[in-house]
């Protein structure tokens, strides 16, 4: 039988996980030697374009809109009403790099180079151990992918986004840009014009998998771009939990990320997408992650944002079905140098349906954590409901955090509640805890895990386990707490 440890007895055990801890930075900012076989070179422009799509041996129709959506990326102005994006130096950033040629199903096929790095993440050993599948993303392009033999039996299909352009090129039509067209903003335009590699998940009707599934996206060189594309469809019926992880070196120059995620959950589908990025300090996140949920569909989003230069994320879910139901649970922490521009959108178009959402971030030394919501609830979203909840955690005197929610209501019968905090480390508990003990960089992380509690505990273990190590690292490089 399992003992209640007493307030004192739990203070000595997080000590000792403390202390144990071996905690380096060398584990995630590692980089390994360039030896990519191909790159476009930095630059973009139409040749750029039409040379990753013949490399590639695409469609016509997929050259066609990767050139369309260039004449996009080369009209939409750089957004303004956010951080600065000035230092994006789109000249000098290398488009599509190419790590092999090889894109096994089985870790020994694996160049011995890039297979070592993702040891060095845990990688193969997750995949053994807790999910149903794995994708794995070096540079521009997938390098490994797998699924088990009992899923795909089932009519599953998970590989990287190119070989699924190649083995079922009619299904990823159906759903390619779909949710996020080219045209949404100019980041999705760039993603659109130059994508390479990502993930194409397509669970079939009713088929439940009860084991994540998960892509881990590796950025390796310097000054160099990701721009992989993913694509999850929870088929009618179906449930599915998918993951995914991000890490890239440091390096003195800035390098670019820029992702596109589309969520298709049918008709009475459950969807899970669980994120844990942890770009080095020298890289520009600016993702756009969207949901189309249909009448009964349940999606939720998990995600944890740590490190990079600036991010820019807001995950939004469309309710377009009767009681569809989306969750979005995030955690931001804006370290030393760094901006974090994130939040959610919920875009409510049907009767009856619900939306949560969760938004925690910390802010240490100069770090900026900003959080930027849309809540809409159209006419005709009879009886809907949705709940906003924003807190923010200051570590320093000179930590800041700015809430800037945008709410649109036009449904009469709709209800809608929004709340924030903003709060710094209480003396008396630091206090506290330095008497058991602790020195101020522990006694302060412990506080900063106990406030994101309650959305850790909805990230898979072996993840949790992840953040947990990473938020000691940052707390730990802060130094004193003023």
């Amino acid at each position: 039988m399992e003992v209640e440890l007493t307030k004192d007895e739990q203070i000595e055990k997080l000590l000792e996980d403390l202390k144990s801890s071996n905690i380096r930075k060398e584990d995630w900012e590692f980089h390994d030697t360039d030896r990519s076989i191909y790159s476009t070179g930095t630059g973009l422009n139409r040749h750029v374009v039409e040379e990753i799509s013949e490399i590639k041996k695409e469609p016509d129709w997929m050259r066609r809109f990767r050139l369309n959506a260039l004449e996009i990326f080369m009209k939409k102005p750089v957004p303004t009403w956010g951080p600065d994006l000035s230092g994006i130096d789109w000249d000098n950033t290398h488009y599509y790099t190419r790590p092999d040629e090889v894109k096994a199903r089985n870790w020994d096929e694996v160049p011995d180079d890039i297979k070592n790095t993702f040891q060095k993440l845990g990688v193969p050993e997750m995949e053994q151990k807790y999910l149903a599948g794995s994708v794995a993303q070096y540079d521009s392009e997938g390098v490994y992918h797998n699924l088990k033999k009992v899923w795909e039996d089932k009519g599953v299909v998970f590989m990287d986004l190119d070989s699924a352009l190649k083995q079922h090129p009619d299904l990823v039509k159906d759903y390619f840009c779909k949710a996020v067209p080219a045209s949404d903003n100019k980041f999705a335009a760039l993603n659109a014009a130059v994508w390479s590699g990502g993930s194409f998940l397509y669970v079939p009707k009713g088929v439940q998998i009860d084991m994540p599934l998960q892509t881990y996206f590796r950025m390796n060189g310097e000054a160099t771009g990701q721009f992989e594309h993913t694509i999850v469809v929870a088929d009618e019926g179906s449930k599915v939990h998918y993951i995914e992880g991000c890490t890239a070196p440091r390096y003195d120059t800035d390098s670019l990320h820029s992702a596109i995620v589309e969520i298709y959950v049918q008709k009475n589908a459950q969807a899970r997408y669980t994120s844990v990025q942890n770009w080095s300090k020298s890289v520009y996140n600016m993702p756009t992650k969207r949901a189309w949920v249909e009448e009964n569909g349940q999606m939720e989003w998990v995600g944890g944002s740590l490190g990079s230069k600036v991010t820019m994320l807001y995950p939004s879910s469309y309710l377009r079905g009767p009681y569809a139901s989306t969750h979005n649970l995030n955690i931001s922490l804006a370290g030393p140098g760094t901006i974090k521009d994130t939040g959610a959108k919920a875009i409510h178009l049907a009767p009856h349906t619900s939306s949560r959402i969760v938004a925690k971030s910390i802010s240490i030394e100069d770090g900026k954590a900003i959080y930027r919501g849309l809540l809409r609830m159209n006419k005709g979203a009879v009886n809907s409901k949705s709940h906003v909840q924003c807190d923010a955690l200051l570590i320093n005197d000179e930590s800041t955090s700015f809430t800037y929610p945008h709410d649109e209501i036009y449904e009469p019968t709709a209800t809608f509640g929004h709340e924030a905090t903003v709060g710094r480390i209480d003396t008396e508990e630091l206090a506290y805890l330095r008497s058991r003990g602790l020195s101020e960089e522990e006694a302060s992380s412990m506080i900063v895990l106990g406030f994101m509690d309650d959305v850790m505990k909805e990230i898979p273990m072996e993840f949790a386990v992840e953040m947990n190590r990473l938020v000691k690292l940052e707390m730990n490089k802060m130094g004193a707490v003023g």
